[in-house]
């Protein structure tokens, strides 16, 4: 992240040049099917993603980090009848608060201190074309209420301006939050959430994209491979096995790191010393050894606090549909109403926070 003084010489910069540090090359995309891969998840993404292109409504991409929501977007730009026009990313997390409205919409000579000359913002850089807002729930009320005019009249205002300007601009924006709960918490308005949210793209993590693996990672090989002018060999079927095992908390760019790795240090060992450290703790509760440990008991109390998370997620994933739920599980409509019940879990949708989760779930000790 830039210091506050570097952002000031990045803005003096941009008012002799105002284009060039700020407007983006869409840059290269890997080719359809690495992107989509073959899941039935991944293919309604595409077919949503083909249908909207072309459309000027606002896109709101959700997944974890690592997903490609980044990818998406610039798809969403190369298709869309803009696509000549500019594409302008603005890295939300990235610029300190105090200049991202700045930085956004620009200021006019002498609006604060170091205001030198004029300096058009992004939103009017992307000027038919796409503005792309990562990590969207990081802003503060304040921007978020001016990027709503924005969005329901096409008119945003300069730092120091008097009067307003137009523009026409498609907005797409990522977040890896849930901003229903951010809603919630009141760190985000519910007004923008509509606004930004007219077509949803939900990327899958990794471990929900497992079959794609391998063409992932033959396409990472041969990237880097011609990169770095290296010969890496195809990972052995061993390791093969081994990452699709794997959890990848990191989704694709933790894949992506480890070919990297791999290719440059031409040893599997840079992909499973950094996997070992990384596997996760899934029997996390406190054991007592001060007396008698029944093993049964606690196998049984350990296996019941894993099947609960696992039933939370998958309800959570399909928005508390139980039908599909149990579909995704491949267990009967009726098994899974028991589980619900025995685990204790919400027999309807409701809010859960991962305390809340923690805190509710059965403890091995008892």
């Amino acid at each position: 992240m830039c210091s506050i003084g570097e952002w000031y010489k990045i803005m003096r910069t941009s008012v002799t040049n105002p284009v060039s540090p700020l407007v983006q090359s869409v840059g290269e995309v890997p080719p359809d099917s690495v992107v989509f891969g073959r899941t039935d998840t991944m293919r309604l993404v595409r077919e949503r993603l083909e249908k909207i292109a072309g459309a000027n409504v606002p896109v709101l991409i959700q997944g974890e980090s690592g997903t490609g929501k980044d990818i998406i977007a610039r798809m969403v730009h190369q298709l869309s009848p803009w696509r000549t026009g500019p594409y302008v990313k603005v890295n939300c997390p990235a610029i300190p608060g105090t200049l991202l409205e700045s930085e956004l919409f620009g200021y006019e000579k002498g609006a604060f201190t170091g205001a030198v000359g004029m300096k058009p913002g992004r939103v009017e850089m992307a000027h038919r074309g796409t503005l792309f807002l990562d990590e969207i729930s990081e802003l503060d009320p304040t921007l978020q209420s001016k990027l709503l005019q924005l969005l329901q009249d096409g008119q945003f205002c300069r730092i120091g301006a008097q009067e307003d300007k137009k523009v026409e601009v498609r907005v797409v924006c990522a977040t890896n939050r849930k901003l229903e709960h951010e809603i919630e918490v009141g760190t985000f308005r519910q007004d923008l959430f509509y606004r930004i949210n007219v077509v949803n793209l939900y990327m899958p993590p990794l471990r929900e994209r497992r079959a794609d693996l391998e063409e992932l990672v033959d396409y990472f090989l041969e990237h880097y491979n011609q990169k770095f002018n290296c010969r890496a060999r195809p990972l052995s079927p061993e390791m093969m096995n081994t990452l699709k095992n794997y959890h990848f908390p990191g989704n694709i760019r933790e894949l992506e790191n480890m070919m990297k790795r791999y290719v440059i240090l031409g040893t599997e060992e840079a992909i499973s010393g950094d996997m070992v450290s990384r596997e996760p703790d899934l029997f996390t509760s406190e054991i007592s050894i001060d007396g008698p440990i029944s093993l049964k008991t606690l196998t049984r109390q350990a296996v019941q606090e894993m099947e609960r998370k696992i039933i939370l997620r998958v309800l959570q994933h399909h928005h508390w549909n139980r039908k599909k739920a149990a579909k995704a599980l491949n267990i009967s409509y009726r098994a899974l109403l028991y589980k619900i019940r025995d685990a204790g879990l919400p027999s309807s949708r409701k809010p859960v926070l991962p305390a809340e989760i923690e805190a509710s779930s059965p403890s091995v000790a008892e």
